[in-house]
C-alpha cells in the first residue's frame, strides 16, 4: 500500500466525496420479490468486465474504497466472481449482497479468496411466507447457501427486512443468525420510496406496529451492539416519524448500476455515466438541493446513503460494532 492509498480516502472524506459505493452489477434477479421494484430482466446494457476494471480503477484513485455489490442478484451474472477478483486487486473492500440461492461451497471459496464480507438476504424461516415476499419458493436453496458459510474466514450477515408478512417471525430469523455465527440486520420496508421501494399491499404495515417489532430487538440481546443496534433504532424512530441525522447521499456514498450510471442513492435518479464522464464532473451534476431536502424530511432509511456519515459522527458507536459475530452457546 502506498501513501497514496492511505492518504486518497481520507482527502476526500475531509472534502465531502465518496468512499463508498453501491455497485449494482447486474439487473438480472431470480427472485420476484414485492418490496423491489428495480426494472429488472429487462435486457439492458450491462458493463463488461474489462469497462468494469477500467472504471473502477480510476474511482479508487479518486478515493472510492468499499463496495457493497448487488444486482438483482449479483450471482446470475455468470463473470461476478471474476469481477470481484479485479476489485479486489485494485484494492476495493467487498461486501456481497445476495439472496443466497446460488451460493456453494465452490462460491464460498473464492468468495473467501477475495476477502469479501456476505450479506444474505433472509427475512423468514417459514417457506410458504418466504414465497409471498419473495415470489419464488426459494427457501431451501437459501439455507443451504447460508450453510456453505458455515466456517467463512470474513464477516457474514443475514438482513431481514421487516413488512407485516414476516413481524412475527424477525426474533427467529435474528436467533437463527446468531446461532449460526452471522450478524442480523434489521431495516423496515420502505414503500413509494425509490427502487427498492415498490408498494405491495400485502407487505404495507401499521408504522408504530412496525416499530414496536424493532423495539422488541433493542430489548432483547439477539442484535449485537454497535451499528446494529444503531440502525434498528433509527429505523425505529424513522417509523414513528422522527427526525434522523444528516443523510451524506452523494456525498460519502454514490450509486453505480451495470451501466455505469450513477446516483447519489438508491432512492435517486441518474446524474450521469462513467463511460462518457468523470466521476468529478457527475458529482457537480447532483441536484443538492434535491438531495438535502430529502435527508431534512428523513425521507427514508436505507443504507446506501447513511452509513458512512452515521459512523464519523459517532465513533464510538462505530468502535464498538464487531465485524464478526460468533455463534451462541
Amino acid at each position: 500500500m502506498t501513501w497514496r492509498d492511505t492518504i486518497q480516502p481520507l482527502w476526500s472524506l475531509a472534502r465531502g466525496r465518496p468512499v463508498m459505493a453501491v455497485f449494482e452489477i447486474c439487473l438480472r434477479c431470480n427472485s420476484r420479490c414485492g418490496y423491489c421494484d428495480l426494472p429488472l430482466n429487462q435486457g439492458r446494457y450491462e458493463m463488461s468486465r474489462e469497462e468494469i476494471r477500467e472504471i473502477f480503477t480510476d474511482l479508487y484513485r479518486d478515493g472510492l474504497r468499499y463496495l457493497f455489490v448487488q444486482g438483482g442478484e449479483p450471482l446470475v451474472r455468470r463473470d461476478t466472481l471474476d469481477v470481484l477478483d479485479d476489485l479486489a486487486g485494485i484494492g476495493f473492500g467487498l461486501c456481497l449482497v445476495t439472496n443466497g440461492t446460488k451460493l456453494t461451497p465452490a462460491v464460498v471459496d473464492r468468495l473467501a479468496a477475495v476477502g469479501a464480507s456476505v450479506s444474505v438476504s433472509l427475512d423468514t424461516l417459514d417457506r410458504d411466507i418466504y414465497r409471498l415476499i419473495r415470489g419464488a419458493d426459494q427457501l431451501p436453496r437459501v439455507l443451504n447457501g447460508i450453510a456453505a458459510l458455515e466456517d467463512y474466514p470474513h464477516p457474514k450477515f443475514i438482513a431481514c427486512i421487516v413488512s407485516d408478512k414476516n413481524r412475527a417471525d424477525v426474533e427467529a430469523v435474528c436467533a437463527f443468525a446468531r446461532d449460526k455465527g452471522f450478524a442480523p440486520v434489521l431495516g423496515a420496508y420502505h414503500w413509494d420510496v425509490g427502487k427498492y421501494g415498490k408498494t405491495d399491499d400485502t407487505l404495507t404495515f401499521s408504522r408504530e406496529q412496525a416499530a414496536r417489532t424493532f423495539d422488541a430487538m433493542l430489548d432483547g440481546d439477539l442484535l449485537p451492539p454497535g451499528y446494529y443496534r444503531g440502525f434498528a433504532r433509527d429505523n425505529a424512530d424513522w417509523l414513528r416519524g422522527k427526525k434522523l441525522g444528516r443523510c451524506d447521499a452523494g456525498r460519502y456514498s454514490i450509486v453505480i448500476d451495470a451501466s455505469g450510471n450513477v446516483a447519489p442513492c438508491l432512492a435517486m435518479p441518474h446524474a450521469g455515466n462513467l463511460r462518457e464522464s468523470s466521476l468529478a464532473d457527475i458529482l457537480g451534476g447532483f441536484d443538492r438541493p434535491a438531495i438535502e431536502a430529502c435527508s431534512n424530511a428523513s425521507s427514508c432509511n436505507l443504507l446506501c446513503g447513511r452509513l458512512v456519515g452515521r459512523n464519523l459522527r459517532q465513533p464510538f458507536t462505530a468502535l464498538a460494532t464487531p465485524m464478526k459475530v460468533s455463534p451462541r452457546a
